[in-house]
């Protein structure tokens, strides 16, 4: 599977954790379930950086836009990150080599909600 690089002029919403502007978290939120899987929204307001690993460190693959609804296939433990969703140290894996804070990702819940990742 392979990775498409984008090159995105950053905003003040682009985050992957550490910085960004404040999210309204009270905006009508919905998970998706298709035949394909459950998605999960991005919070509202922000595009999000996914990375090759659980962290801020690691290198950033693409930036995810607005309104994205994103498949998660595992979590990991990683660094601690803050959201409009909280702060949590999982990290959700929604492609091959490719994890976003879950701090930022509506799953209804505090907590693993898939399986843990290798």
């Amino acid at each position: 599977m392979g990775v498409e690089e984008h090159t995105v002029e950053p905003t003040r919403n682009e985050v992957d954790g550490a910085e960004g502007a404040t999210a309204t978290a009270e905006a009508e939120v919905t998970v998706e379930t298709t035949a394909t899987g459950t998605r999960y929204p991005i919070a509202p307001g922000y595009r999000v950086n996914v990375r090759t690993g659980p962290g801020t460190s690691y290198r950033i693959v693409r930036t995810l836009p607005y309104g994205q609804k994103i498949p998660i296939y595992c979590q990991k433990p990683g660094e601690w990150v803050t959201g409009p969703y909280g702060t949590s140290n999982l990290w959700d894996n929604i492609a091959n080599g490719q994890f976003v804070a879950d701090a930022y990702v509506y799953t209804g819940r505090d907590g693993y909600i898939a399986p843990r990742c290798d």
